[in-house]
């Protein structure tokens, strides 16, 4: 595990702390439309700050010990009966094996439909002109080719803090987020789980407000007995 990182005070989120207490591992920040990884430990807290709020932040899982054991939408979205998450949520691999638990949440709903912007579907979407845009699913390759991952291990990924409700005629829609600056969701760790995350770029639609920004991730160790 990567040594701690100091806070810098210097920063306006500097007063931003984790949303679960412990000792800190890592804490890093994600420059807006950037890709980020790092293996958490079993038991360990993943507390994701929305800095400046309405920022979708992509995830993926996978088991560090074996990248072949990874989140599965279906799965969880059936242990929780619901295809949003928040506090409580169990995010489970295609085994059912859990992954990770949502201990904490100050926003209450986060997408697993959603999917990840592609440069393919951004072209689909929103016309030719948006080809060579950035996009998640590049951002996921990038940071994947680090562990050993390629495009065959991408699978339906989670959004955190964005906001895609479902009409009563099945219609899905992409809105503006139901987050605001310093938001924070926190994830524990059920096995050492290798986390993806792409701070998504997407400036098409309202899931970054039309104008990504940067992110905080902060991991933490709970003391012993607690």
């Amino acid at each position: 595990m990567t040594a701690a990182v100091e806070q810098s005070t210097s920063r306006p989120d500097a007063g931003i702390t984790a949303l679960v207490p412990g000792a800190v591992v890592l804490d890093e920040y994600v420059d807006a439309l950037g890709p980020w990884s790092a293996v958490v430990e079993a038991g360990d807290i993943l507390t994701i700050v929305d800095l400046e709020g309405n920022q979708a932040v992509d995830c993926l899982l996978y088991a560090a010990a074996d990248t072949a054991v990874r989140y599965s939408a279906p799965a969880t979205i059936a242990r929780q009966r619901s295809i949003f998450l928040t506090t409580g949520s169990v995010l489970l691999a295609e085994t059912g094996a859990p992954l990770m638990t949502v201990v904490a949440d100050e926003v209450g709903v986060h997408d697993t439909i959603g999917g990840a912007c592609s440069q393919e579907s951004n072209t689909l979407r929103y016309g030719q002109h948006t080809r060579d845009q950035h996009a998640c699913v590049e951002n996921f390759l990038i940071e994947g080719s680090r562990w050993g991952l390629g495009k065959r291990d991408l699978v339906s990924n989670i959004n955190w803090f964005m906001n895609v409700p479902v009409d009563p005629d099945g219609a899905l829609g992409i809105v503006d987020g139901l987050s605001a600056p310093g938001k924070r969701v926190a994830l524990r760790a059920e096995m050492d789980t290798l986390v993806l995350i792409s701070n998504c770029p997407q400036i098409n639609n309202p899931c970054n407000g039309f104008n990504p920004t940067p992110v905080r991730m902060i991991i933490t160790r709970p003391e012993a007995g607690k």
